[in-house]
């Protein structure tokens, strides 16, 4: 059976279908990142820029699809799903509040590494959303699933109720599709340092109204609690509903964002009430690419190179988040190489692609090295020094 396999490093047990999720997740995030530093390209819809070929309108349409508010549920559904793994363990070893206790601890370091990331590179953080997320919901852990489906459809109704008009209203206070990039090309790293310092309170406050997570956290839990990706080879008629509805609905959901400003062209409100709609459908995109990744971890080899580096990625996720926003900020800002000056659509993917590989080949080198990730490590460290 594939779904467990041995970590070298720490020689313990792990779910293949987890890590292959969380080393594949982190091409998402650079593919949907990287696009925010293309500041000389008009706006196109939202924070895409306008396409120039056939070629870039085509990838457009595939990250609107595929990566756009999908990426970040995915992440969502990974980091509430390793919360209840956590909880788990460490209440077998040392009670309910010792369990707690940790969590918040993570929570808390995760918050402070966000921090330093946005405070000091500037890059797209989303730790610190996730680590208030994880002590808003920390104390749901103890709750069995028809008390989390519940939390799930009450913060799931509230979302849907104001998302949609918040969005609509950001559109209209803008007169146009698109959101302006928030680069002029005149920025350093001095003269940028006040923003990024302000920026540091703003950010998680910004994602988690505009782009809700604690729904999607709880999922994360309530598959967590199934065992969904643990324990696969158990769940495979649901994985497969999952997966086949779920991602259906993400779909359909982008189908009215990927129309407008090619065969659409509604009001600026309406616009922005389905970009709302993009937003929440991204939340059953997270769980089918989730349940996706528990099918794919069935039936895949793992004496695969490819599947081994993507595998060695995803043990050490915090490592490579770090590294490619810090890239990214390199590459493509102008506070050094200005790459988003002179990207194109299409040539800012195949940067991400290529920045992905090369990073790959070294989890890859770290994993047969045996080397830990040392944000892990160090991590691991912090919240576990006290025990």
């Amino acid at each position: 059976m594939a779904e467990l396999y041995t970590d070298k490093v720490t020689q313990k047990k792990r779910a293949i279908s987890l890590d292959i999720a969380r080393g594949s997740m982190l091409f998402l995030i650079i593919i949907a990142h990287i696009p925010l530093f293309l500041y000389m390209i008009e706006p196109g819809v939202i924070t895409k820029v306008a396409g120039s070929t056939p070629l870039d309108h085509f990838l457009n349409f595939l990250m609107e699809i595929i990566v756009d508010n999908r990426a970040r549920p995915l992440f969502a559904i990974l980091f509430g799903y390793g919360l209840v793994m956590i909880y788990r363990k460490q209440c077998e070893r040392m009670g309910v509040d010792e369990a707690n206790r940790i969590i918040k601890r993570r929570c808390w370091y995760l918050i402070l590494f966000g921090a330093i990331l946005a405070g000091m590179a500037g890059g797209q953080d989303i730790l610190m959303t996730y680590g208030i997320a994880g002590l808003i919901v920390v104390s749901t852990l103890k709750n069995d699933n028809n008390k989390i489906k519940k939390y799930v459809f009450i913060s799931t109704t509230m979302c849907l109720i104001y998302i949609p008009i918040l969005w609509g209203g950001v559109l209209l206070g803008n007169q146009s599709y698109g959101l302006p990039v928030a680069l002029t090309g005149q920025e350093t790293y001095l003269n940028t340092m006040l923003d990024r310092l302000i920026s540091i309170p703003i950010i998680p406050l910004f994602n988690h109204i505009f782009f809700p997570v604690i729904p999607i956290v709880l999922m994360g839990i309530w598959l967590g609690n199934l065992n969904l990706l643990i324990k696969p080879h158990e769940h495979i008629k649901l994985l497969k509903q999952l997966t086949v509805g779920c991602l259906t609905i993400s779909l359909v959901g982008a189908i009215p964002l990927v129309l407008i400003n090619d065969v659409w062209f509604p009001s600026l409100f309406i616009a922005g009430v389905a970009y709302g709609i993009h937003v929440l459908t991204g939340f059953a995109g997270g769980v089918g690419y989730a349940a996706l990744f528990g099918l794919l971890g069935l039936g895949i080899n793992y004496n695969g190179v490819i599947v081994k580096a993507i595998t060695a990625m995803g043990k050490r996720s915090l490592t490579f988040f770090v590294i490619h926003e810090v890239l990214i900020v390199i590459l493509l800002s102008p506070i050094a190489f200005n790459l988003g000056a002179y990207l194109t659509v299409t040539t800012s993917v195949l940067l991400g692609i290529v920045m992905w590989a090369v990073t790959l080949s070294v989890a890859y080198y770290m994993d047969c090295r045996q080397l830990e990730g040392p944000l892990e490590k160090y991590m691991r460290y912090l919240t576990y020094k006290k025990c």
